[in-house]
C-alpha cells in the first residue's frame, strides 16, 4: 500500500481511532503498508498528520503498527519534513534550504535554516527511527520526495546556499544523505531485528531550475552504495518518460531499475489499476509495485484478484460509499475536491 495522505490523525499529532479503522480496512492482502508522512519535527508538520516527534506518541504508533501487522502486513512509517510546505506554522514561520517559497499563491518565504538547526533536523529523523522501532514497526521509509524538506536540499531552485549544504550537486546531496546515515546508524544501535530503511524520492521537478533526471540518476548512484532496504520512486505516472536532462524514451523507472536495480530493490507506484497494470510493471523488473488509489476505492483489491474476482473491483466512488471505506472526513473531501477518481451520481453500488 502506497503512503497516501488522509488527514486523518487527531490535532496533537497522535494515531485516531478513524486512522486505525482506515489501515486496518485495507492492511489485509497487501505485503507492506508504507503509512502517510509522519512528522519528526514539530516545525515541519502538517495539520491532521500523524507526528513521530516525541516519546509521548510511541503507544498511539504501536496502536497502529500493530492494526497493520495483525492483518498479515509488514508495517513501516514514513518519516518527513515538511519544510517549507508546513501549514501549521511554529512561531509565526517556515523553514527551508533557503528563503524561497514554493511556487505557489500565498506561500509564505521560509527562513533559511541555520547550520544547527540543520544538524537538529537531522538528529530528529534518527530519533523518529528509534521511536518506529520502539513502536514496533518493521521499517520506517524516508520521504525524500513531493517538495518536502530533504527534496528542498536536493533542489537547485529551492536551495541557494552556497556552504556545505548547497550550490554544487553533491553539496545539495548532502543532506538527505546525512539523513540516511543518521537513521541507519539508530537502527543499528536500537533494533533487535531487522528493520527496513527505505527512501523515496521524486526523480524531476516542474520548475526552473529544477532537479532533471540526470541529477537523480546521480543521487540514486550513491544511494545505491548505501544498502538501503528499497528506493520509492515517487511517480506521476508508472510509464512517464523523463521531462528533462536525460535523452531517453523509456519510462523512469525503467532507466532506475536498468541503472540499480541490481543493487537494491525498487518500488514503482501510480498508474497500476488493475492486475494486468501490475504484471506490466512487474515485467520491468522492479521487485514491488506500490497501489494507492486503488485500495482507496477497493480495500479488497489484491484479496479478490487472488480469488479470481477482478471482475467485482470497485473503479468508482458514489457519494454513498465513504463510510463503508472506512476514508476520514478531510481525506474523503480531499478525493472528491481534487477529483482524483471518477464519481458516479447512482446508489451505492459497493460490493
Amino acid at each position: 500500500m502506497a503512503p497516501m495522505t488522509h488527514l486523518g490523525s487527531n490535532t496533537d499529532g497522535s494515531i485516531s481511532e478513524k486512522e486505525l479503522q482506515y489501515y486496518a480496512r485495507r492492511a489485509g492482502g497487501v505485503s507492506a503498508v508504507i503509512t502517510a508522512g509522519t512528522y519528526v519535527m514539530k516545525n515541519g508538520g502538517l495539520p491532521n498528520r500523524p507526528a513521530v516527534d516525541r516519546d509521548e506518541l510511541i503507544p498511539s504508533l504501536q496502536k497502529l503498527s500493530t492494526v497493520i501487522k495483525d492483518k498479515g502486513a509488514k508495517a513501516i512509517l514514513q518519516i518527513f519534513h515538511g519544510g517549507r510546505q508546513n501549514t501549521a506554522i511554529e512561531d509565526g514561520e517556515v523553514i527551508s534550504a533557503s528563503n524561497i517559497p514554493e511556487e505557489r499563491e500565498g506561500a509564505p518565504v521560509p527562513r533559511e535554516l541555520t547550520q544547527k538547526e540543520i544538524k537538529e533536523v537531522i538528529h530528529a529523523f534518527g530519533q523518529a527511527a528509534r521511536r518506529a522501532i520502539e513502536a514496533g514497526f518493521d521499517g520506517v521509509e524516508i520521504h525524500g520526495a513531493n517538495g518536502g524538506l530533504i527534496q528542498q536540499f536536493f533542489s537547485p531552485h529551492a536551495n541557494k546556499r552556497t556552504d556545505e549544504w548547497g550550490g554544487t550537486l553533491e553539496n545539495r546531496m548532502r543532506f538527505g544523505l546525512a539523513i540516511l546515515d543518521e537513521v541507519k546508524q539508530t537502527v543499528e544501535a536500537h533494533a533487535k531485528k531487522p528493520f527496513l530503511v527505505g527512501y523515496r524520492l521524486s526523480p524531476e521537478e516542474t520548475t526552473t531550475p529544477g532537479i532533471t533526471m540526470a541529477n537523480s540518476l546521480a543521487f540514486i548512484d550513491v544511494l545505491a552504495t548505501k544498502q538501503l532496504d528499497y528506493l520509492h520512486v515517487s511517480l506521476n505516472h508508472f510509464w512517464t518518460p523523463p521531462r528533462n536532462g536525460l535523452e531517453d524514451k523509456r519510462s523512469r523507472l525503467e532507466i532506475i531499475q536498468e541503472r540499480v536495480g541490481q543493487h537494491m530493490p525498487l518500488i514503482g507506484v501510480e498508474g497500476v489499476y488493475n492486475p494486468e497494470d501490475a504484471l506490466r510493471a512487474l515485467e520491468t523488473g522492479v521487485s514491488l509495485v506500490a497501489i494507492g488509489r486503488e485500495l482507496l476505492l477497493e480495500p479488497d483489491w489484491v484479496k479478490k484478484v487472488l480469488e479470481g474476482k477482478e471482475d467485482e473491483i470497485k473503479t468508482t466512488l458514489t457519494l454513498h460509499d465513504k463510510d463503508h471505506l472506512e476514508i476520514p472526513d478531510a481525506q474523503w473531501n480531499l478525493i472528491i475536491g481534487m477529483k482524483w477518481v471518477t464519481l458516479e451520481q447512482e446508489e451505492n453500488t459497493y460490493r
